[in-house]
């Protein structure tokens, strides 16, 4: 991968993305599709929704490029049209709302063709088990991991910070293990569009995502986690992204044990109770960017040490659960 090529990857997509998020919010504005503040929501305005357009329509061409100028783009059509399948229903969502159903069946169908994508001699359970049995568990957690992202999308500047730093994190993952060079170019493809959209998105939020953005990045990042699982780099796949993981498998469980619908839209995340306890949004997010620092930086690390570098990220992802658990005392002015 050339100096060159990164470079491109990264600021051709942010300043796409910037721009493109910029002109979505002035007609979704205009059009009044709005966010309207509910008993669920974690704002107090009305809020134009529906960024993610702005964030896929950089992302999307930026990978048909890579993958046309490496010699990829057959590998990866499965994935451009499995995420405009996703952003095709996601929007019908976003508009008036659909059942779980077709939501889920749409999901399903673009996992399904997603996995002609993958490595055809890549184990992602690293032969743990037979390849259909692998192939079906992976499928599960790639479907898991397009949910969790959507769940986790509900704070000012939260997903776009993820996804710029998973993104950036299996860049620097595939660069240093010598992998094949679009892996790293779609990675930062990733992170600039992210970033791009977080020009909008930090608090206080002039435009939130939307299930059109982060359903379909979810997906998009999901099969780069299981490509670099699938490479060998299981550990590095499993830290980048660790804190999402941890947050929404956690409050997903807890939710279950209590015996409510945990389909159900609510605001049991640790990142919305940080919130609840005093948290400024931005304050949240900060705090989970340096914990994401820490977990690339072991991610990396991985590729020397192994598995041994989990113990290590399990323990980051503890300190910050335990960060954002404390209430906040406000001096008064």
């Amino acid at each position: 991968m050339s100096a060159l090529a990164a470079l491109l990857a990264l600021a051709g997509t942010l300043a796409a993305s910037w721009l493109l998020v910029g002109r979505v919010t002035a007609y979704l504005r205009h059009k009044a599709i709005l966010d309207h503040p509910n008993d669920r929501s974690s704002h107090t305005i009305p809020t134009p929704r529906g960024g993610g357009w702005g964030v896929m329509l950089a992302l999307l061409p930026a990978w048909a490029l890579i993958g046309g100028g490496l010699g990829d783009l057959r590998a990866v059509l499965p994935i451009l049209a499995g995420a405009s399948a996703l952003m095709a229903i996601s929007w019908m969502d976003d508009r008036r709302g659909l059942g779980p159903a077709p939501r889920f069946l749409t999901q399903i169908g673009a996992v399904v063709v997603g996995m002609a994508a993958l490595p055809p001699d890549g184990l992602v359970l690293q032969g743990l088990a037979p390849l259909w049995l692998d192939r079906v568990l992976a499928g599960f957690a790639w479907l898991w991991f397009v949910n969790l992202f959507n769940f986790m999308d509900g704070i000012n500047g939260l997903a776009g910070s993820e996804a710029a730093t998973v993104g950036g994190g299996l860049a620097l993952v595939a660069a240093l293990a010598g992998l094949e060079p679009e892996l790293a170019l779609y990675g930062l493809a990733v992170a600039g569009a992210a970033l791009g959209f977080l020009r909008w998105n930090w608090d206080p939020a002039k435009v939130f995502m939307g299930d059109v953005g982060s359903v379909p990045l979810g997906y998009a990042l999901g099969w780069l986690l299981l490509t670099v699982a699938a490479k060998g780099m299981w550990a590095a796949a499993l830290l980048v992204p660790a804190y999402f993981l941890t947050d929404a498998t956690v409050t997903l469980l807890r939710r279950a044990a209590e015996g409510k619908k945990v389909w159900q839209a609510h605001r049991e995340h640790f990142y919305q109770k940080a919130t609840q306890r005093g948290r400024s949004h931005a304050e949240v997010v900060r705090a989970v960017l340096a914990a994401n620092a820490a977990l690339v930086a072991l991610a990396a690390a991985s590729l020397s040490i192994g598995w041994a570098a989990l113990p290590a990220g399990a323990a980051v992802i503890l300190l910050l659960l335990a960060h954002l658990g404390r209430a906040v005392r406000r001096v008064p002015a």
